[in-house]
Parts: structure tokens; sequence; C-alpha cells
């Protein structure tokens, strides 16, 4: 069984088997770059892994190697779900062993190669850069070659390396006795009813990994657009400042009125066109003057195919600038702002141009483009979209990882195991306590905590239910034991030796049992009901304690009053017996013992009393005793007669069946007569002739 320090030695083993195929992967793509083949070979390590440790050391490896790649080559880090699909994939076909068969072969080929071809489609779309016919045709062929070789060299290593180094490679978390691949399907499969409790725990880390992934994203597109915004504004305020250090504040007027004639015009316009081709964001320098009836031109650097503005000219005050119109009429300091015209998306800061006096006698202006910031966004969204759906595939790997060895399995082995308990003797009992002893669960939570109620509630239960037993057994061997004592004391005032009572429970067993044999009454000859009837067979003529001794115990012919007396023993005894019943109304031989009592003179073709049933109306329990207590009492010697042989009392019942007797309960008495004399013999049999077999039915 495995320990925790076991435990440890499997996450050593994991890490190392990860570290051993992140480098054979990196080794292969250093390979291809020395031979110069348009391979990339970088998924050798994740197959093996996937395929001989299982999904999670496949993962991780393909994770890691793209991280690593990451260092030297940004563009590898937005691949690691490629990696990561392919261990996913490589493990299904593994485990569903479809490798084993060359179809199964082609299709993971075709699986992984597809996987990698459609990824590079979609990233070279999403990046903007869509790739031609024939490129695409290129790609299909590389990713085949390149799976196909990676396949093959992990198949030739599943084949020929052995067995026990394969099953050195199988990482397992166990927390608990290991279970074979069959119990692993069959535990894992569980007993639930709508849906699996890894279902529920793979749904819920989907959805929270869903929630806290978008709003990752939408917080990092926000502090991106942010701090890119701020960045691009803190260039353009610097522009501005820069071009206000170009302009002579003292010449504004005469640059408005003169133009480009005016001294130092053209130079300080020079200077402005070389500040604006410093940087190719900067979309547009100018420097206005706002007056009430709009702004006035005194420079504007051409932009591109945009002329500028020539000095004096007015421009309308745009809406943009409405809500700080008064403040650049005033002078003052403006806050940049954002516009969106047929110019594209800018930004505008304003510096303003001072005299000697201190007062703003215009504005030196910047335009940012900010359309960059918008695509840079969606790009930086992309990449981070494919960092995160690699990660959260490994996440996902992990977490249900852990809830497989830790939640999961245990619940489910605890689970079947109580489900196959069994209370039928003390081996099942016994065996109920060592299936739950040998699950070992050890994980060192809640789940262990259950584990170990579970055991002791288990190995209490085969306390209790043995000690139960024992008591049960014992109330049952009591109430027998009453039964026989109360039929004997009320056989003992017929002067009988008390033989009756217990001859006649043997000949009703031995009847049911043959019943079962010829397949008669199989439905209600159950265990339970073999049982019953047996054990309150005794309790058939219980009453007779209602009769009186001079007719119980006349030794001649009844007359016809007597007889009717003696008669009502079967409605005495049902009365007798309906009272005890109503205090254990549960109690199922004692009903049975009712049907004894009150039917057992009752007759298959309906001349019995005390109710003239016939046929199976009659209970079949009554049926089997009238067999047996006329037989018993042919055969056995009383204060009126003689006993009867036992082949003349075997011709009786042969004779009287279809009349008397039920010719199914006659012949499963007839076919047992080897074991009925066994029990005739067993007790005293006194051998006599024929006679009186009226007065002995009608006294019986």
């Amino acid at each position: 069984m495995e320990t925790k320090k076991e435990y440890k030695l499997q996450t050593v083993k994991m890490l190392l088997i990860c570290i051993a195929c992140i480098l054979i992967n990196m080794g292969g793509v250093r390979l291809m770059g020395a031979l110069g083949w348009p391979l990339y070979m970088d998924s050798v390590g994740t197959v093996i892994a996937a395929a001989m440790s299982g999904y999670l050391p496949g993962v991780i490896v393909g994770l890691f190697t793209n991280l690593i790649k990451g260092i030297s080559d940004t563009e590898s880090l937005y691949y690691v779900v490629i990696n990561a699909l392919i261990a996913l994939i490589t493990y299904w076909y593994t485990k569903k062993e479809y490798i084993k068969k060359p179809l199964g072969i082609l299709a993971l080929i075709f699986s992984l190669a597809a996987v990698g071809w459609i990824y590079w489609i979609l990233i070279g779309i999403v990046m903007n850069d869509p790739l031609t016919g024939a490129g695409v045709m290129e790609g299909l062929v590389t990713e085949l070659a390149d799976k196909g070789i990676t396949v093959l060299i992990v198949l030739c290593l599943l084949f020929l390396l052995p067995v026990r180094f394969r099953q050195f490679m199988e990482f397992r978390g166990w927390q608990q006795k290991p279970l074979t691949d069959e119990q692993n399907r069959v535990v894992k499969k569980g007993m639930n009813r709508k849906m699996s409790l890894r279902t529920k725990i793979m749904l819920l880390l989907i959805a929270v990994f869903v929630v806290m992934g978008f709003a990752s994203l939408m917080i990092s597109a926000y502090l991106h657009r942010n701090y890119t915004r701020s960045e691009k504004t803190e260039f353009a305020e610097g522009i501005s400042r820069m071009a206000s250090t170009l302009v002579d504040p003292e010449m504004v007027d005469r640059y408005l009125e003169e133009g480009e004639s005016a001294p130092g015009y053209l130079e300080t316009k020079q200077h402005l066109i070389n500040l604006k081709e410093s940087n190719p964001v900067i979309i547009f320098i100018y420097v206005y003057k706002p007056e009430q009836d709009g702004f006035h031109v005194v420079f504007d650097v051409d932009s591109g195919d945009i002329p500028g503005d020539p000095p004096g000219f007015v421009t309308m005050i745009s809406h943009d600038y409405d809500h700080c119109k008064a403040e650049l009429l005033a002078g003052e300091p403006i806050d940049p702002v954002e516009t969106n015209d047929e110019y594209g998306r800018l930004i505008t800061t304003f510096t303003q141009i001072k005299n000697s006096e201190g007062v703003t006698v215009c504005y030196a202006c910047a335009d940012i483009s900010l359309d960059a910031i918008y695509e840079n966004e969606t790009d930086f969204l992309t990449k981070l979209i494919l960092l995160f759906v690699g990660f959260f595939i490994l996440s996902m790997a992990v977490a249900l990882w852990i809830s497989d060895y830790n939640i999961i399995l245990p619940i489910n082995s605890m689970a079947i195991s109580a489900s196959k308990f069994a209370y039928d003797d003390e081996d099942a009992l016994e065996d109920n306590v060592e299936r739950i002893r040998e699950l070992d669960i050890h994980t060192g939570d809640e789940i262990e905590n259950m584990y170990q109620a579970l055991s002791k509630t288990t190995e209490d239960s085969e306390h209790y239910v043995s000690a139960l037993k024992h008591k049960t057994e014992t109330i049952s061997l009591m109430q027998n034991a009453l039964i026989m004592v109360l039929a004997d004391m009320v056989e003992s005032r017929d002067e009988s030796t008390g033989d009756h009572v217990r001859k006649t429970a043997a000949y009703t067993r031995i009847i049911m049992e043959h019943l079962k044999k010829l397949g008669y009454y199989t439905d209600q000859l159950t265990d339970e009901f073999m049982y019953d009837v047996e054990n309150s067979a005794p309790l058939h003529d219980i009453g007779k304690i209602a009769v009186s001794d001079v007719i119980l115990n006349k030794p001649g012919k009844l007359t016809d009053e007597e007889f009717e007396k003696m008669k009502t023993h079967t409605t005495a005894g049902a009365e007798i017996l309906d009272q005890v019943i109503s205090t254990i109304p549960d109690s199922a031989y004692l009903k049975e013992a009712k049907n004894l009592a009150e039917y057992h003179h009752e007759k298959w073709n309906g001349k019995g009393y005390p109710h003239g049933l016939a046929g199976e109306d009659i209970p079949l329990s009554a049926r089997i005793m009238a067999v047996a207590d006329v037989f018993d009492a042919l055969v056995s010697e009383r204060c009126y007669k003689k006993a009867f042989k036992f082949e003349d009392a075997i011709e009786i019942i042969r004779k009287d069946s279809g009349t008397h007797f039920d010719p199914k309960v006659a012949e499963a008495f007839l076919s047992a007569e080897d074991e009925v004399r066994q029990v005739a013999e067993h007790f005293t049999v006194y051998k006599v002739t024929k006679g009186q077999t009226e007065t002995l039915r009608k006294r019986s």
C-alpha cells in the first residue's frame, strides 16, 4: 500500500519525467535547426509524457516547452495551446488503446496534425497575417510529416521498452490502495443518478476560470489602454512643449499680420516641420490663437497629403472643445482633448505660449494618433487569450487530477464498497469490514475523516449485527421451545406422548422440499414461508385446549354431538392465535399458525370443516398440514385406536389424493416415502391392523 512517503516519491518521479521530456522537446527543436529541416519536432517529449505517464505530465511538458522557447522567441508563447491539446489527444488515444491498431495510429497522426495546422491558420488570421493557398498546403504537409515522425518515435518506445519501465513511467497520485484499470473504470463511472461529482467539479472550475479569465482580460485591457494612452499623452505634451519653445511670443501678432514675410517666420516653421518629422506618430503640429470668431492660425505644419492652413486663417472652434472654450479664450491651461473625426482617433495637447508680461498669446498644439492604441489592444488581448487558454488547460488538468485522486476515487470507492455490503452470515459481515479496511484512504482531509468514520461504523455494525443475530437465534430457539411446550401441554390432554407435534413439523418440511423439487407452488415456497410453516406446525391443534377432556380422551367412537364439539378446536385455535397476533401484528409465523389451526381439516373436495373450503381456496400451509396430520395420526397409537402399518397409511394417502388431499401435496409426500419412513421410525411406532379409520379422522 502506498504511504505519504511513496506519494512524495511519485511526485519527484513526475518532475524528473517532465524535465526529461522537456529536454527531449528542446533537443528536437535544436536538431531540426541544425539539420535545416522544415520540421518542428517540439512535441516528441509531450507525446511521450502523455502516452506513458498521463495527461497531467503531458500538459505540463507541452506548456513549459513553449514557455522556455518563449525566452528567445516570444511568438512561441502563443502556441502553448497546441502542445496542451496534443497532450490531451495523445492521452485519450492511448487510454482507449486505439494506438494498438493501424487505423488508430493514422487517426492520432491526423488529429495531432489537424490541431497544429488549424491553430496555425487561426493565429495568422487573428494576427492579420493570413496565409496564401500554397502556404496553407505547405503548412498541412509539414504538420503531417512532423506529427507522423513524432508518433512513430513514441510507438517504437512503447513497444520496445520493457513493461517494467513503462509501468515505472506511469504517474498516479493514489491516496488509497491502488485500483486496477477495471476497478478504476467502475469507480470513475460511479453510481450517480444525474450528474457525477467529477462533472460538477469540472463545470464549477470552468465557470470560475471563465469568470476570472474574463475579468482578468477586461482589467488587463483597461490597464493596457490607460497606460498606453497616458504614455501617448505624455509624449504629445512633450512635443507641444518643445513646439512652444520654438515660437517667439513677441512676434505672434506680426506672424498673423505679415505671414511668411514676417522676420523669422519661415525658420520657425522649418523647426516645427523638423519636430513633426522626428516621430511618425505625430500627426499634426500647429500654433493657434483662440479668438471669439475661432482659432487664428499662426503656424500649421503640412501632414502628408494634408496641407497646413496659411497664417491668419480662421478655423471654427470644434464642438469637441465646447467644454474648455472659455478657458481657451482666457488663455488658461487646457487638459488634453481626445477627438475622433475624419483624421482618426487623436489626442490633442495644448501648451501656453506667454509673452514677457506672462499673458498667453497663443497655444502650441500637437496631435498624436490613438488608432495604434486600439490596434495594439486587439493584438494584446489576442495574445493574452492564447496564453490564458494554455494555462487554463494546465489548471484544469491539475484540478481534475487532484480531484480525481483526492475526492472522486476515494468517495466512489467507499460508495461501491458500501453498496456490496451483505449481512447474510458472519463471513459476509467480516468481508464488509475487510473490504472497507483494504481501501486504505489517506487523503489527510475531510475525505479521510469520512473514511475513518465509515470504517468504524462498519466494524461497529459487524459487532452489532453479530450480537443481534445471536440474540435473534436465542429468541427463535426460545420461541420454538415455548411453542413445543405449549403444543405438548395441549397434546398431553389427549394422552399423547407429544411426538405428534414434532413428527408433523418434520413431515411438513419434507413435503415442502419435495414440492419445490417437483416444481409445484415455487412462487409461494420461499425460505421464509417454509420456515414459518415448519415452526408453527406444532400449534395446529392448539384449539383442543378448549375441548373437554372427556371428549378428547374418550376411548370409543364420538357421538355426533361430541364430534361437533371436537370440530370447534379449529375455530377455537384460530381465535386464540388471533388474540396473539393482535399483540404481535407483524409475526408471519403466527399468521401461518392460524392458517394451520383453522384450515387443516378442510378437504380438497370441499367436504371438510369448519368452512367447507375447496381446492386452492384452502391455504397451502393447511393443505400440507392435512397430509402430515392424517398420516401421523394413522401410524400413531391413540387411546381409541391402534397404529396403522406404514404401508397401509401410505396407501390411504394415495387413495385420498384428489378428494381429501391436494393431489400435488400428496404426490410430493408419496415421492418422499423413504424420508417419511425415517422420521416415522425415529419415533416409537406400534404396528397394528386396520380399523377405526373414520373414528380416527374425526378425532385427529
